[in-house]
């Protein structure tokens, strides 16, 4: 359960990275040291930094890219526009997506695994498709597609160590739980206040209502020089998670509290975009796979009084109905 923590932890994880197929990493005292801090975040604030490793070069590019598509006009931007037909991936405008039944002020494309027909069978037919990359800029699509390579490899190690810190071997969730693991991701875009206050722009000035992530971990790439996001303590304080040049934003998400059996919650988070500036965030979502049974792991329930505190979900349903009502189309 989340604390009265007033400022979101840093951890170094370039220890645990560095030993991340070692088959003895857990005895590593310097991956040690990390799976504590992991644990301690994940209890606290269900939201922490990580220096990533991942070039800098290729980390700006990815926003920088993402500034030039939102730049450009409605309609070039809608010839990647969201539908039902596309699996629910594309372009949406400012507005179209909705939390807690209330439009959010910000545009996006929306991306997931490439889901072939039949691969899911009735249950994986609404996500079915291939992403809608963009022609312009004309590098869009080989810059995410090494993107989205790089960042599962660094949220599989990240889960390592969480399952080390969880008490179990660091390959606990692999194999039938997240060895082939879905991801999805959000390239979102939020324009400065100035921008909000136009007439044609939604009655709201929340970029993001406040929601927890339903998946299992994620990582925020987010501009450098606009503080936005922000993290609800227990006291109901509103915690800035102000950028770290260099580092990614993670948060734990609902899939994690079953498995965890409520030993790691995620967090409420928000995002303001209270600067005259666009402000640009990538959101990428580790999830299960997506036919994984999430139920309590054994070794939480014994830290957990022995009892099972959540029922059974399987990933790719809750996924297909969060989906299937987060948008006005």
């Amino acid at each position: 359960m989340a604390s009265d923590f007033k400022a979101i932890p840093i951890i170094d994880v370039s220890p645990l990275l560095a030993k991340c197929n070692d088959p003895n990493m857990a005895e590593d005292l310097g991956v040690s040291e990390v799976v504590k801090q992991l644990d301690r975040a994940c209890k606290e604030a269900g939201f922490f930094y990580v220096g990533h490793g991942i070039p800098d070069s290729l980390v700006k590019k990815v926003k920088d890219v993402i500034h030039q598509f939102f730049d450009l006009t409605y309609e070039e931007k809608l010839k990647i526009k969201m539908s039902t037909a596309t699996g629910f991936r594309g372009y949406q405008r400012i507005g179209e997506n909705i939390t807690q039944g209330k439009p959010d002020m910000h545009e996006a494309i929306d991306c997931y695994r490439e889901v072939k027909p039949g691969r899911y069978g009735a249950l994986g037919k609404p996500l079915e498709g291939s992403n809608l990359w963009p022609d312009n800029p004309p590098n869009f699509s080989s810059l995410m597609e090494e993107y989205i390579s790089l960042l599962t490899d660094l949220a599989r190690n990240i889960m390592r160590g969480i399952a080390l810190a969880l008490g179990g071997s660091a390959n606990e969730f692999e194999g039938d739980k997240a060895g082939d693991p879905f991801w999805v991701m959000r390239l979102i875009g939020y324009p400065g206040a100035s921008d909000a206050k136009c007439p044609e722009m939604p009655e709201n000035d929340i970029g993001c209502g406040a929601h927890t992530d339903y998946g299992l971990l994620t990582l925020v790439n987010q501009d450098d020089d606009i503080p936005a996001l922000q993290v609800r303590n227990l006291s109901g304080e509103w915690i800035w998670a102000v950028p770290i040049p260099g580092t990614f934003v993670c948060n734990i998400g609902d899939m994690l509290k079953i498995w965890s059996n409520g030993l790691y919650e995620p967090t409420l988070h928000r995002v303001i975009n209270n600067s005259p500036k666009y402000r640009v965030s990538v959101a990428f979502f580790y999830e299960p796979n997506f036919y994984a049974a999430i139920e309590p792991l054994e070794i939480c329930k014994q830290k957990t009084g022995g009892v099972e505190k959540f029922g059974r979900a399987v990933y790719g349903e809750h996924l297909v109905r969060k989906v299937t009502t987060n948008f006005v189309m």
